[in-house]
């Protein structure tokens, strides 16, 4: 059983802020699956696809807590860290780019920092999703919990809207 989680914050007023890309792209996921029912359980919102014997998973404890999330459902499904491929935002990276690390350090990102620390490594797969750097005259907090301006939602729309061309040979490399 493979293991795909988007991180990002629950409820409407996070809906589309840059933090959220991972559940973007998870539903995105589901979207072309053809899977519309998330489960509630392991404090998250996810889905089993027998098919492709894989979860998708959208933590639902807030971000700097994913992973309490992810260790349960790992736990329960007894998916191996090698099986496991966490989707989260950059600030390193340009709107709309896409980067695969195969393991290491957080990155100062409090949610895969929870993550490394709750399956007690960095060997931990990862797709960050590029949502800018922060402007001088904003904080950390409030750019990414903030809705994209309409250049970056534009490039965030073209990456979003073909999640197969861009993340499929992305995934399949990693599994």
């Amino acid at each position: 059983m493979k293991l795909i989680v988007g991180l990002g914050n629950p409820g409407k007023k996070y809906e589309k802020t840059r933090h959220n890309m991972g559940f973007l792209v998870i539903d995105q996921l589901a979207s072309i699956w053809k899977e519309n029912s998330f489960k509630d359980g392991f404090s998250s919102h996810y889905i089993v696809n027998k098919e492709k014997n894989t979860i998708l998973c959208k933590p639902q404890t807030f971000m700097n807590l994913s992973g309490e999330a992810v260790y349960a459902i790992a736990q329960y499904y007894k998916i191996d860290t090698k099986d496991i491929i966490i989707i989260y935002d950059d600030l390193a990276l340009d709107p709309g780019t896409i980067r695969l690390r195969l393991n290491g350090s957080s990155g100062s990102h409090n949610g895969m920092q929870s993550v490394i620390e709750h399956l007690k490594t960095n060997e931990v797969k990862r797709i960050r999703i590029g949502i800018g750097s922060i402007p001088p005259s904003m904080q950390g907090k409030d750019y990414v919990l903030h809705e994209p301006s309409l250049d970056e939602s534009k490039k965030l729309t073209t990456l979003l809207s073909k999640p197969c061309r861009r993340l499929k040979p992305i995934l399949e490399m990693t599994f």
